[in-house]
């Protein structure tokens, strides 16, 4: 399909694609604010997911790189969960053709606005690193080769998911968890775009100048993460969940059809 980008629309999926790259950044989610917006330039949800991803490499690339290059995150430690990240992606989005998703659908609504609730109140959530409950051999099979399944299973929350799970079973601080989780959402990303493009199903020109504005607000959104740590990450993790929660349900049930 033939997608005709005017200087106005350029600019437009430019900025929209920075000010994703900033939240998802800090506090992921930023899919509910490209993928409405690549559909409302006319792209099917197919394609549109597709593209996305492709936009979303760029924010999670330049997010990874940042923590990377301030010491937050060691690579060498993290090459199994890496690995194991990519796979469950890779298997997920070969099944998302194959099975019928509505019961996640329904499901997942509440699995995030679950997420924002734990995230909330939990004592749990703070600058500083608490007990291993897995080792990071367990992690890598279970949180994050099950994050990466979802991720290219259905996508929404995915960063949330990789941050709780670094919190609740690695034991980390708050900023230590989103810094780690954007390297293992790169991951996720890379292995979707992967097969989306084998099914040729990317918009390249409209997904590249997305992904320049994704990596210069997911590069300010990562500087904030470092100086202002739990202050901004929460809240906007709990929003960004409420956000989600109440985009999917009212997309399932069409709760705003009187508008």
């Amino acid at each position: 399909m033939p997608l005709e980008l005017s200087y106005e629309l350029i600019a437009l999926m430019f900025a929209v694609a920075m000010l994703a790259g900033f939240i998802d950044a800090i506090a992921g989610g930023g899919g509910l604010i490209t993928i409405p917006a690549l559909m409302w330039v006319g792209l099917p949800p197919t394609a549109a997911l597709a593209t996305n991803k492709l936009q979303a490499c760029g924010g999670s690339f330049f997010a990874s790189l940042y923590f990377v290059r301030k010491g937050m995150v060691k690579l060498g430690e993290m090459k199994l969960a890496i690995a194991c990240a990519f796979v469950g992606a890779a298997l997920g989005t070969i099944a998302v053709q194959m099975i019928d998703t509505a019961f996640l659908e329904t499901l997942l609504p509440f699995l995030i606005l679950a997420i924002g609730g734990y995230f909330l109140f939990s004592k749990k959530i703070s600058e500083e690193d608490r007990h291993q409950v897995f080792t990071p051999v367990m992690f890598g099979f279970t949180a994050a080769f099950g994050v990466g399944l979802y991720d290219g299973f259905f996508g929404p929350g995915t960063g949330s998911f990789f941050a709780l799970a670094f919190v609740s079973l690695a034991g980390f601080g708050l900023a230590k968890a989103t810094a780690h989780a954007k390297v293992l959402n790169f991951s996720t990303n890379i292995a979707s775009l992967i097969f989306f493009a084998i099914g040729g199903k990317v918009f390249w020109m409209l997904g590249g100048i997305m992904l320049l504005g994704q990596a210069i607000g997911a590069t300010l959104g990562s500087r904030l993460v470092l100086t202002k740590g739990t202050k901004i990450i929460k809240p906007l993790v709990v929003t960004m969940s409420i956000a989600m929660s109440v985009k999917l349900l009212s997309t399932q049930y069409d709760l705003f059809s009187w508008v």
